[in-house]
């Protein structure tokens, strides 16, 4: 296994990969809190959550056994190289762990708070079902060959799956109330500086390998960061250019006033329309 050849560069890893850690895991607060003060989830997608908690156990698999497991880091050696380090760090076991119980929470809330007429879709349905059990039949084709990278792998991919169509349901349900109330864009602009500071993570590490084997040797947390960025800005255009809800506020705050007037005017001098049929 391959050392640090820099110190800077190590401490600029480690500093990166700690910092993606804490805006990752922050950016599943905002949502749970306003879930909580409104005791709604009226304008969060659920297809969203259930897609998402599927994402992240996948992931949690992925990382905990790609680091702790020795069996899976032989295999990945006699892959890509002795020489070279192993694509997972301490903050991605830890992120994976706490988005699982972020999200499972999250699912809870949508169980126990209001939230309307909305229910998970038969498609989330049958896509999450359909990956675990996917997943259940590899685990059994793996087992004799102990191809345990290959199966491993196999919980990247589907997590890489599941950030590339988790976003949909939440993006086309705030274009079709063409607004973002009830979603949180904090927890977009947190998980946007996270996409960034993973991505330099894995960039300062393949400086001081000089190799790039650090990207294609885990798509998986490549593809997390350039998805997810990509997906985050697209929200903070739907939020801030497309559906700001300043323009809503506005909208409500100059027709009150306007509706109380006439109302007043009425009650003093009754209804000029009136008046005039008369």
């Amino acid at each position: 296994m391959a050392s640090w050849n820099s110190g800077p560069l190590e401490v600029a890893y480690q500093f990166l990969g700690w910092f993606a850690f804490a805006c990752w895991s922050i950016s599943f607060y905002p949502q749970v809190i306003l879930n909580f003060r409104r005791k709604s989830v009226v304008g969060l997608n659920f297809d969203f959550a259930l897609l998402n908690l599927t994402k992240h156990s996948s992931y949690l698999i992925y990382n905990a056994c790609v680091y702790f497991s020795s069996a899976v880091q032989k295999q990945y050696f006699e892959e890509y190289g002795s020489g070279e380090m192993i694509p997972v760090a301490a903050n991605d076991v830890a992120f994976s762990a706490h988005a699982v119980v972020l999200t499972a929470l999250t699912l809870f809330q949508i169980v126990i708070y209001e939230r309307g007429t909305q229910k998970i879709s038969k498609l989330a349905i049958g896509i999450v079902s359909a990956v675990w059990l996917s997943a259940a039949i590899c685990s059994f084709i793996a087992l004799p060959a102990h191809s345990w990278l290959w199966l491993v792998s196999l919980f990247n991919t589907i997590q890489i799956c599941m950030t590339i169509i988790k976003y949909v349901p939440q993006a086309t349900m705030n274009f079709m109330r063409k607004s973002t109330d009830g979603f949180s864009i904090g927890n977009i602009l947190l998980d946007f500086s996270g996409g960034i500071s993973n991505y330099g993570q894995m960039v300062v590490q393949s400086i001081d390998q000089g190799s790039w084997v650090n990207f294609y040797g885990n798509v998986g947390k490549l593809m997390l960061s350039l998805v997810s960025v990509s997906f985050d800005i697209f929200f903070i255009c739907q939020h801030y250019v497309f559906y700001p809800a300043k323009k809503t506020f506005k909208s409500v705050a100059s027709v009150e006033p306007e509706d109380e007037i006439k109302e007043h005017l009425v009650q003093c001098y009754g209804d000029p329309a009136a008046t005039e049929n008369v």
